[in-house]
């Protein structure tokens, strides 16, 4: 599994009217199948992807699940070097469509895969589902054929509603509330969070995750959703010196020398 215009008046009619004919299709088939198999399902049980095998910041918890494997071509690595700044200048786009979350509208808590293909166009997407502690979990993953564009969002219910968690992996350009992107070093992230933040130590894979916001900027997002991020560093034996069992501060002299960068980022309800 891996990694969104005419008149307004126009194109929201039209999309609307994809959007219905794509997701009912859809959900004419497995609405059936998909109840029997996801009716008991509780975000603090399953909901959630491999990577938050890694805490997110409190006050959200960690589900716990096993990571899982990803193909080889959707590799979870930063490739992008930062551009200097803490975040973007202006806001990005990509043919057309906005490539900022923000939690309301289409991103918000109680959004479904239908707003957001009313706001990206269904052809831009598909669904699909992961298997987390043996229950099916849908997914809509949008622009899969872009990897810059690309973007997973995570559903609450069977029904394809309720949205629980949105991943940014891989080379995507998608930016989290508050200018939180991938690339971005230790320094440019404490910048944007107006103070150091706490990282767990690093894993086999050399990534460290955050583990606390430290009431920093980035621990109160708009619109009620958090965020998470991972940072990953190149030279993997080097990071075994901060094992994953231990907390650090972004500022540690030992943690900035090895220039770890975002390499993905969680944003959860």
């Amino acid at each position: 599994m891996r990694r969104r215009r005419s008149s307004a008046t126009w194109r929201g009619a039209y999309s609307v009217a994809v959007a219905f004919a794509a997701i009912g299709l859809i959900a004419a088939t497995d609405a059936s199948a998909q109840q029997d198999r996801q009716q008991s399902l509780n975000p603090e049980d399953v909901l959630a992807p491999s990577q938050m095998a890694q805490p997110m910041p409190a006050p959200v918890s960690e589900p716990g699940a096993a990571r899982k494997k990803r193909r080889p071509a959707e590799k979870r690595t930063a490739t992008e070097k930062p551009r200097p700044g803490s975040a973007p200048e202006h806001t990005p786009r990509a043919a057309g469509y906005k490539t900022v979350i923000e939690c309301k509208g289409p991103f918000a808590k109680d959004s479904g895969m239908l707003a957001l293909a009313v706001s990206y166009d269904a052809r831009n997407m598909i669904f699909t589902h992961e298997t987390v502690q043996g229950s099916q979990v849908g997914v809509t993953v949008m622009f899969p054929k872009d990897p810059k564009r690309r973007l997973e969002v995570w559903w609450r219910n069977s029904n394809r509603t309720g949205l629980y968690l949105i991943d940014i992996a891989g080379k995507s350009i998608w930016v989290a509330p508050k200018g939180l992107r991938l690339g971005l070093t230790l320094e440019q992230v404490e910048k944007l969070n107006h103070k150091p933040f706490k990282l767990k130590g690093f894993d086999e894979n050399g990534v460290a995750s955050v583990a606390d916001w430290d009431g920093g900027e980035l621990a109160s997002l708009p619109g009620g959703c958090k965020a998470s991020a991972s940072m990953q560093v190149k030279n993997k034996g080097a990071a075994a010196e901060l094992p994953a069992k231990d907390q650090y501060s972004s500022d540690d002299p030992a943690m900035r020398a090895l220039k770890p960068t975002v390499s993905e980022i969680l944003i959860g309800y």
